[in-house]
C-alpha cells in the first residue's frame, strides 16, 4: 500500500537532482582550466634568455652582456647562457629555457644548421628567438635575425689587403668555425675581391675556429710549410691576435702583414700600434640592443619583422683608428 507514494517521492527527488548535476557538468571545463595550486603551471613572467657561442671570445661576451643589460633597462630579468661554441651544450640551455617558460631568447647560435632545431623547438614552445650576429639557415623560424654585413664589411677588407701588398705576394686565410654562416660570407668577401689580382696567391687556407690559441698553433705550422708568406687574412679579431703572437715567436711580425675582422679592443690597440694592418669593426653592442628591444615589441604585441635586418660593417685602419674604440664608433 506504501509503495506507490515512494515511487513518486523518488520521482520528485530525481526532477530536483536532475538541473543541480546538468549545473555540475556546465563548470567542470571551467575548473578544468585552473593552473595547480602547486604553482608548476604559474609562468615566470619578465624573463628573457641571451645565449652566447662562447664567453671565451671578449667581443661575444661584449655582445652577452650588452643584451643583458638592455633587457634589464627594459625591466626584465636577463640571464646569459654560454654555450661554449657546443651544439650540445646548446640544446641544455634550450631545454632548461623552454621548461622555465622565459618570455624571449637573444640567440647567438654555434652553427647555422644544426641551431635551427633549437631555435624550431622555442617558436614551438611559443618562445620568440631573435637572432644576433649569427644567422641560422632558416627563415622561418627566429623571428628576426640581426646581423653584421660580413660580405661587405670583408669586401672593405679585401681591397685594403690588395692595396697594402702592392696586388701581388703570398698569403694565408685562417677560417672560422666552418658551420657558421659567418665563416663563408666573410671569406666570399674577401675573395670577391682578391680573386681579381693573378699575383696574389693564396698559399693555405685552414681553420682555426675562431679561436686565439688554434689560430696562433696553426699559424706556427703553417709558417714552417710557407716561409715567405707576405700577410694573413683572419675571419675574426681572436684568431688575428694568436697570428700576431706566432708571428713574433717566430721573428716575423715585421714583415708579415695581418688583417682581421670583430673591432675587439686588443686589436684596435695594435692596429693603433702599428702591428695589426686592419680589422671590420662590427657593432656587437648595437646589434645586442635592438635584438633586446624587438623582443621587448614583440612581447607587447609588434609582428611586423623583417626577417633579416644587415647592420653595416666598417673598416678600421691606422688612418681612422681616433674614430673606433669598446666597441663603438666614437661620436665625432
Amino acid at each position: 500500500m506504501l509503495r506507490k507514494p515512494i515511487v513518486l517521492l523518488l520521482i520528485a527527488c530525481a526532477g530536483l537532482l536532475v538541473p543541480f548535476l546538468h549545473g555540475c557538468a556546465r563548470k567542470a571545463p571551467q575548473e578544468d582550466t585552473k593552473a595547480p595550486q602547486d604553482g608548476t603551471m604559474a609562468p615566470q613572467d619578465g624573463k628573457i634568455a641571451v645565449v652566447v657561442s662562447t664567453l671565451n671570445n671578449p667581443w661575444f661576451g661584449v655582445l652577452g652582456e650588452t643584451a643583458k643589460a638592455r633587457a634589464e633597462e627594459l625591466g626584465y630579468k636577463a640571464v646569459v647562457f654560454d654555450s661554449q661554441n657546443d651544439t650540445a651544450r646548446e640544446t641544455s640551455h634550450f631545454e632548461n629555457i623552454i621548461a622555465s617558460r622565459y618570455k624571449a631568447i637573444l640567440f647567438n647560435p654555434t652553427d647555422a644548421d644544426a641551431s635551427i632545431i633549437n631555435v624550431r623547438r622555442a617558436k614551438k614552445a611559443g618562445i620568440p628567438v631573435f637572432c644576433i650576429d649569427r644567422e641560422i639557415n632558416s627563415s622561418e623560424d627566429a623571428v628576426a635575425q640581426v646581423l653584421s654585413d660580413n660580405y661587405m664589411g670583408c669586401v672593405a677588407i679585401g681591397e685594403y689587403f690588395a692595396k697594402e701588398l702592392g696586388e701581388k705576394g703570398q698569403y694565408i686565410e685562417l677560417l672560422g668555425i666552418l658551420g657558421a654562416n659567418n665563416t663563408r660570407s666573410r671569406s666570399d668577401g674577401f675573395h670577391s675581391v682578391v680573386d681579381q689580382y693573378e699575383d696574389l696567391k693564396m698559399v693555405a687556407q685552414q681553420t682555426a675556429g675562431f679561436d686565439r690559441q688554434k689560430a696562433y698553433d696553426v699559424t706556427k705550422t703553417l709558417l714552417g710549410d710557407n716561409p715567405n708568406v707576405d700577410a694573413i687574412f683572419c675571419g675574426n679579431d681572436a684568431m688575428a691576435m694568436g697570428a700576431y703572437q706566432a708571428l713574433r715567436s717566430a721573428g716575423k711580425a715585421d714583415r708579415v702583414k695581418v688583417f682581421g675582422f670583430d673591432g675587439a679592443s686588443d686589436v684596435l690597440e695594435s692596429i693603433a700600434q702599428g702591428n695589426i694592418k686592419a680589422t671590420g669593426m662590427q657593432f656587437p653592442k648595437t646589434m645586442a640592443r635592438m635584438a633586446a628591444d624587438f623582443a621587448d615589441e614583440y612581447i607587447k604585441g609588434r609582428r611586423d619583422f623583417e626577417q633579416k635586418i644587415p647592420v653595416p660593417v666598417e673598416l678600421v685602419t691606422i688612418e681612422n683608428i681616433h674614430r673606433y674604440g669598446n666597441y663603438e664608433k666614437a661620436s665625432e
